[in-house]
C-alpha cells in the first residue's frame, strides 16, 4: 500500500466537477483507492461519497492506493491533483 497527501488549492474545493473527474480517474485505475479527508473516507470510484467528504480550499486530504500497480495509479492520482485541485 502507498499513500499521499495533497493540499486543496482550487478556490472552490472538491466539489462536483472535480470530484466526477477524480472519480473517472480512480475508476481507470486497477488499483483500489480510497481517499480521506474532515475525518471521514470514501471509495474514490464512488461520486456520492467523495463529494460528502466535504472538502474545501485548503483542506488536505489523503489517498491510499493498494493494488497490483501501486505506484503507476498513486502517479496518476497525484498528477490529477495537481493539475485539478
Amino acid at each position: 500500500m502507498v499513500s499521499f497527501e495533497y493540499k486543496i488549492t482550487n478556490g472552490t474545493g472538491l466539489h462536483a466537477r472535480p470530484a466526477g473527474m477524480l472519480v473517472k480517474t480512480a475508476q481507470s485505475c486497477t488499483s483500489k483507492i480510497t481517499v480521506s479527508g474532515n475525518g471521514k473516507s470514501a471509495d474514490a470510484t464512488k461520486l456520492f461519497a467523495v463529494l460528502g467528504l466535504n472538502t474545501k480550499s485548503g483542506d488536505v486530504i489523503s489517498f491510499s492506493i493498494s493494488g497490483k500497480d501501486e505506484e503507476g495509479d498513486r502517479r496518476k492520482i497525484e498528477a490529477f491533483c495537481k493539475e485539478n485541485l
